[in-house]
């Protein structure tokens, strides 16, 4: 189940997306039933929706990503925000705290700056993005400065030692309520690109099962719409990243409230739980959530 205050509960309602960014209705195709749907292997296709939503749903009227560039899924990304916010409101008498005196960090923000524009249109949130790609920084800077209604609640800074990930990005006198992470989770780019292959494959096969065109050409496209290198896969994979920032996270403990990070693979709990323990890291919250079929994760922390 999506969190309740996921805007994304129910199915896409295209025609009312298609209203508030028409540019999604070239890539909009009809069922064998009649019912319409979008090609998600299609990289422009998953982008002009993503870009609906953002537009129907949270006013943003200007967002793109470079070609090559990660492009989330909304829905998912929106659940942990939410989460997110329930673990603040647990401090806060069970209310959400509001407005911009809550900030928050999102470390690895890519070229979509996603979880900082659901935080700050969802609560009003102050958030800071942080990105070790040039690409990605310019990208969020675009989408800033493009919408009135984030230029003034997002910021985001490239991290220039790639070895830290609050270091040299969280100034001496700053205080965050949260830190949130999706790491990279894969160990190579062997690898990061073996399961895009399944993916686009997977695609071809459900497409061909419903009697949908398959068009090999676009889905070709979508391998190269996977992601970038440091957005996919690094050194050890999630976990040593994971742990990484564990250790890390000891220097800020007085700065930041919550920290956080999504965890893909679930066998790497044990190697976290075991980290956050050699730390005497004793408020620990693994919050589960379910995108359809889809189990996902986060683990929390705080000192």
């Amino acid at each position: 189940m999506k969190h309740s205050r996921n805007l994304h509960k129910d199915n896409y309602p295209l025609a009312q997306l298609v209203q508030s960014y028409p540019a999604l209705q070239p890539h909009v195709l009809i069922k064998p039933d009649g019912g319409k749907t979008i090609d998600f292997a299609n990289p422009n296709g998953v982008k002009a929706l993503n870009a609906a939503l953002l537009s129907h749903y949270y006013q943003v009227k200007f967002w793109d990503v470079p070609a090559g560039y990660l492009c989330p899924p909304v829905p998912g990304r929106a659940d942990y925000v939410h989460y997110l916010a329930d673990l603040l409101a647990k401090d806060n008498q069970g209310v959400v705290p509001k407005g911009n005196t809550i900030k928050g960090l999102d470390i690895g923000t890519g070229a979509n700056v996603i979880y900082p524009i659901i935080a700050t249109r969802s609560y009003g949130w102050q958030m800071v993005g942080t990105d070790i790609d040039p690409v990605s920084i310019k990208s969020g800077n675009t989408i800033i400065a493009s919408n009135s209604v984030l230029t003034s609640h997002i910021n985001v800074r490239q991290q220039l030692e790639p070895q830290h990930i609050f270091t040299a990005v969280v100034k001496p006198d700053e205080h965050f309520a949260f830190c949130m992470c999706n790491p990279p989770f894969h160990q190579s780019a062997e690898q990061a690109k073996a399961v895009s292959q399944r993916k686009i494959q997977n695609l071809i096969k459900n497409k061909s099962k419903r009697g949908s065109p398959v068009n090999t050409q676009r889905h070709s496209a979508a391998l190269n719409f996977a992601g970038q290198s440091n957005e996919l896969w690094c050194e050890g994979g999630e976990r040593q990243f994971i742990q990484r920032m564990i250790t890390e996270s000891r220097d800020y403990a007085n700065q930041i409230g919550w920290f956080s990070s999504l965890v893909s693979k679930k066998d790497n709990l044990i190697h976290i739980y075991k980290r956050l323990g050699e730390l005497g890291i004793s408020d620990v919250k693994t919050v589960e959530m379910a995108q359809g079929q889809k189990v996902s994760r986060f683990v929390a922390w705080r000192f």
